[in-house]
């Protein structure tokens, strides 16, 4: 396996940018997820990684070697596509051994190699059977082991499991990522959803307009969100923004807004003009003694939690509570929110501002 090195990446088709100068480090046997809704270069950066597109300027870097100007065939990786690809008039077995049988490969060691690998996948039984009377989840499974079978450097997968609805999508999620830790197979892997993300990624990219809007592990992409794209971005709901303008001295632990001091982590410079306080549904909690208050507006129920929406001074907010907990549309209820948890960004640039909270998720990314 190999470790991939992207630097200064960019891509352009004619006028149209769409990779800005982006830059990342996939480790060795990691599982890399590119995250970001349609149109915002993810697939594109993938598909100069495995060189189906030659990057306008930046450089690939595969187990050292520069690859960005080196044709697919010779970059030795392994391409996962969204909608199988796999050859209608073969049947399972010869689709695996295909890749093998091409290069030249002995007979008796590609029959080999394709039994290792459908135990691996657990489709022993299907490997007879013409891909055309497959399940979605088995038609993958046969994609997925056309690509493992050739041992490659690394495996670049493109919404490989996109196709397939919601329930056996999870379940697939949970089978690629045992695969992976079997096989310590650097992989990346590109999603538009944020829950796969999250669950099956070691490290995660986050895109939005060809940009890297941040880079690191799950916990920090949520916790300590880079931007406000990112923060509306990751979460179901996603963080609430209060907009106001106010003066914060540097080191302060809490917002002044009108007659409420709204906590948050200390600021390591002053802040004067607009803000963005951006806090998570489930770091707001409801108490009787807070002075800011909200209308509860509509709840629902998610079994151990609920959502409410309340209306506020400063617009919508979202809370994620215990469902035992009381919450009567029409209520006007007081809003406690978690100071340790709260991120504040810039209202023009969106980025967030340097705090005790992330401190070295900023610097770092």
């Amino acid at each position: 396996m190999a470790e991939i090195l992207v630097h200064n990446l960019c891509k352009e088709f004619g006028d149209f940018v769409a990779v800005q100068s982006s830059s990342f480090k996939v480790e060795d046997g990691e599982f890399f997820m590119i995250l970001g809704p349609s149109g915002c270069g993810k697939t594109t950066t993938l598909r100069m990684i495995a060189g189906l597109e030659l990057p306008t300027s930046g450089e690939i870097y595969i187990d050292g070697d520069e690859v960005g100007q080196m044709p697919a065939s010779r970059r030795d990786i392994a391409f996962v596509f969204q909608l199988y690809a796999l050859y209608p008039h073969m049947n399972v077995r010869r689709n695996i051994s295909y890749p093998l049988l091409s290069q030249g490969m002995r007979r008796a060691q590609v029959q080999e190699k394709v039994a290792e690998v459908a135990r691996i996948l657990g489709i022993q039984d299907i490997l007879e059977s013409p891909v055309s009377a497959l399940s979605g989840g088995d038609r993958q499974r046969v994609a997925l082991g056309r690509a493992i079978v050739r041992n490659p450097k690394c495996f670049l997968m493109d919404e490989p499991l996109g196709a397939l609805d919601a329930e056996f999508r999870a379940h697939m999620s949970e089978e690629l990522r045992a695969l992976h830790n079997r096989m310590g197979a650097t992989t990346v892997y590109v999603t538009h959803d944020q829950l796969e993300a999250m669950q099956m990624g070691d490290k995660i990219v986050v895109m939005n307009h060809g940009i890297i809007e941040q880079f690191g592990v799950p916990q920090d992409i949520y916790d300590k969100p880079a931007s406000m794209f990112v923060a509306d971005f990751i979460g179901s709901p996603p963080m609430n923004f209060l907009r106001f303008r106010a003066n914060v001295e540097a080191g302060a632990t809490a917002v002044p807004y009108r007659q409420h001091r709204l906590g948050m982590p200390a600021l390591h410079e002053p802040l004067e003009g607009d803000v963005v306080y951006g806090v998570r549904p489930e770091h707001i909690s409801l108490s009787d003694s807070a002075d800011y208050r909200g209308e509860i507006m509509a709840s629902e129920y998610l079994g151990t939690t609920q959502i409410i929406t309340l209306n506020t001074e400063n617009g919508e907010v979202k809370a994620r509570i215990s469902s035992s907990q009381p919450a009567r549309v029409g209520e006007t209820v007081g809003l406690e929110f978690n100071g340790a948890t709260v991120t504040l960004f810039d209202n023009q640039s969106g980025r967030a501002l340097r705090s005790e909270l992330n401190e070295g998720v900023l610097s770092s990314g």
